[in-house]
């Protein structure tokens, strides 16, 4: 295998290792929640702590080229950060998961219509396009677990549509500014902005009550669960995803790299699975199989 080949690999497996991360810390967020952490106090804690890691290790460099750029970089954070983490949670505790969860993962096919419009690099062939269509089937299947059931739910699936679109905005966005600044820059400016944005958050959370915004469960933290899994919600599903998500969206496209998204789900439930016994059936294991032949089939090279 050349060099070049073996770069690109790396990237396909750096991508897969951050899916596996993000599929994961929803069984992370969930131990958080039921330790009396509401969650938008997860996410903002998040931030907050993913920001000062970066900003620790960067701190050189705090200025962008142009005002046009730092608005983008705020748009970043507000869209990948804050209103996708707020709507997604939102969403999961109005409308059923199935609902949610089966929304929020049509991102990949919006990011494959709008950056094939906004960028001409970003155009996918026939065989590329018929791939991510058979993912996106996996995935259906894989969310589905064999409970074809659907309940409506206005405000719930709207609300998950919202986190789908916000997402893509990111993503396209985040592509303009990714040949101007290096991946570290770009990814500490977007948690700055995130952090701050999410304060507003809180504060409607907690209908504008300065006691309740301040009433977090700081003394949970001594629990080694607690601990542990918020660990992993900043190292490894902020600080490492993000990071390493937006060098993968620069090396591999953006919509090919997005495609990625589909296998959340799959991770999702193998983890669930293991740590919470719950039941994966026939259909998802089909699901599974699609998964993986669809991102076979549109990410190999031509």
């Amino acid at each position: 295998m050349t060099p070049a080949r073996n770069n690109m690999a790396l990237w396909h497996i750096l991508a897969i290792a951050t899916i596996a991360f993000w599929g994961t810390s929803f069984v992370s967020t969930k131990v958080l929640l039921n330790h009396g952490f509401s969650a938008v106090q997860i996410f903002t804690l998040r931030f907050a702590v993913t920001y000062l890691i970066l900003l620790a290790a960067s701190h050189k460099h705090f200025h962008c080229k142009s005002w046009k750029h730092e608005l983008l970089l705020f748009v970043c954070g507000v869209t990948g950060c804050t209103l996708y983490f707020w709507t997604e949670n939102t969403a999961l505790s109005i409308a059923p998961s199935s609902n949610v969860s089966l929304i929020v993962c049509i991102t990949p096919l919006l990011i494959m219509i709008f950056g094939g419009l906004f960028y001409k690099s970003e155009r996918l062939g026939k065989r590329q396009v018929l791939g991510c269509f058979i993912t996106f089937i996996g995935m259906v299947l894989v969310v589905m677990n064999g409970k074809f059931i659907l309940k409506l739910s206005p405000v719930g699936d709207f609300l998950a549509i919202s986190a789908a679109l916000v997402w893509t905005i990111y993503s396209l966005v985040v592509r303009k500014l990714n040949g101007e600044y290096s991946t570290l820059f770009i990814t500490r400016r977007m948690f700055f902005y995130g952090t701050l944005t999410s304060i507003p958050a809180l504060f409607f959370e907690a209908d504008f009550s300065v006691s309740k915004v301040a009433d977090i469960p700081w003394s949970n933290f001594a629990e080694p669960v607690v601990s542990l899994n918020f660990l992993c919600l900043t190292v490894f599903s902020s600080l490492f995803g993000y990071l390493v998500w937006n060098k993968v969206m620069k090396q591999l496209g953006t919509v090919l790299a997005s495609n990625y998204l589909y296998a959340i789900p799959l991770v999702t439930i193998i983890t669930a699975v293991v740590t919470l016994g719950e039941r994966i059936t026939f259909v998802a294991i089909a699901g599974a199989s699609a998964i993986v032949a669809g991102m076979v089939l549109a990410e190999l090279k031509r």
